[in-house]
């Protein structure tokens, strides 16, 4: 959203674009007039979304220009931040159509409260209902970190879904390494902590943003700090993602704690990721038995078989004997591509984006087409998106 703002207090001004840079949708401040009279007669040549005008900076004999501001950029939200009683200011406010009037100093929960109401107000975002879609690791080295990872982006970047992942290992969690460089500023025990703050604009400045429709929470950090996260913390997070992604993918882990099985409990749909192997079919049984036994139904568990081999291509077992064992069904099967999502974990760079012609990539695709529930006659689009390039 592109703004302007008038206020004689360059530190204010400073102040709400370091606010504006942090939201998902960013905004942006265009210029900044030092007084109304400055803003009236020198308009912007691109139309502002909003104008931020600061009252405590307006004299007197410049109340009455706030009608001629709201005449000139007529398309535009208006917000006033304003100081102690202005009552004459207010009363013109109101006649200009100021729609939000906040308190100074400026409480940051406040304005990124408004800025939702201006974002949908002015059709740039509406609140969503997310689904949230939990990965979990059978056995350890089954894969389930990289497909949750991979699997984010391709919803993001195939499919043009507003995507969260969430790093919920206890220890040593590292899913935001498979996707990004970037080093987390923030991770799920530091936004635990300041629950109070909870809200879509301060969700969305913890994440570590691979792509502007795709962020990852990171996992704590210290194992110490687990102490502070509690089960209703995650009941707060998921609430405001819902909100505010069209997904929001899980990757668990293996341990299943207080905090993991109460985001597990809000899943809309759990994918247990095993190998086609008896050491994981063995501990896929134990997982679904637990499952069961906490009253999932069972169709809300889809098994996906990772590094998936076929018969001729030297695989022993068959997928039928995998359901017979675990008594679910093999929604989808991940081939075995080492080489490409070996490359792909160690440089820390999407699949997708890396090796888009690796059939790990063609079923990553399908796997998106199958969760939003297109048939993939009607997901051509998604498939040309991802051969439309040769591989770099």
């Amino acid at each position: 959203m592109k703004a302007l703002m008038i206020s004689r207090d360059a530190s204010l001004h400073d102040e709400i674009a370091a606010q504006g840079a942090a939201r998902m949708p960013v905004l942006r401040l265009l210029e900044r007039r030092s007084g109304l009279r400055d803003a009236t007669l020198h308009m912007l040549p691109e139309a502002p979304e909003l104008v931020i005008v600061d009252a405590s900076g307006i004299d007197a004999d410049e109340a009455d220009l706030l009608e001629r501001l709201a005449r000139q950029y007529p398309l535009a939200v208006l917000m006033l931040l304003t100081r102690g009683q202005q009552q004459d200011v207010l009363i013109r406010a109101m006649r200009a159509g100021m729609r939000e009037v906040l308190q100074l100093p400026l409480a940051h929960k406040a304005f990124h409260e408004a800025m939702d109401r201006v974002d949908i107000q002015a059709g740039v975002t509406q609140m969503r209902d997310g689904k949230v879609l939990a990965f979990i690791s059978c056995k350890g080295g089954s894969g389930a970190t990289f497909l949750s990872t991979n699997f984010s982006y391709a919803l993001a970047s195939l499919a043009g879904c507003k995507v969260l992942l969430i790093d919920l290992h206890g220890q040593f969690g590292d899913a935001t390494l498979y996707v990004s460089e970037q080093k987390p500023s923030m991770t799920l025990s530091d936004i635990c902590a300041q629950i109070a703050r909870m809200d879509g604009a301060f969700l969305a400045s913890c994440l570590v943003h691979v792509t502007p429709n795709f962020g990852v929470l990171a996992a704590a950090d210290d194992p110490s700090h687990k102490v502070d996260m509690q089960p209703e913390h995650m009941d707060r997070i998921l609430a405001v993602a819902r909100q505010h992604y069209d997904y929001i993918v899980l990757d668990v882990g293996r341990q299943i704690d207080a905090l993991s099985l109460r985001a597990l409990d809000s899943a809309d749909a759990i994918y247990p990721v095993l190998q086609l192997a008896l050491p994981d079919i063995r501990d896929g049984r134990r997982l679904l038995d637990i499952f069961r036994s906490l009253g999932y139904p069972g169709e809300r568990l889809r098994l996906i078989v990772n590094r998936y081999a076929t018969r001729g291509q030297g695989g022993r077992l068959r997928l039928a004997d995998l359901e017979q064992a675990l008594g679910a069904e093999v929604v989808h099967t991940v081939p075995n591509d080492y080489l490409a999502v070996t490359d792909s974990i160690n440089q820390g760079i999407p699949l997708l984006q890396l090796s888009r012609t690796s059939a790990v990539a063609r079923s990553l695709g399908e796997l998106v087409a199958l969760v939003t529930a297109r048939r993939v006659t009607e997901s051509r689009g998604l498939f040309d998106r991802l051969f439309s390039r040769s591989e770099a």
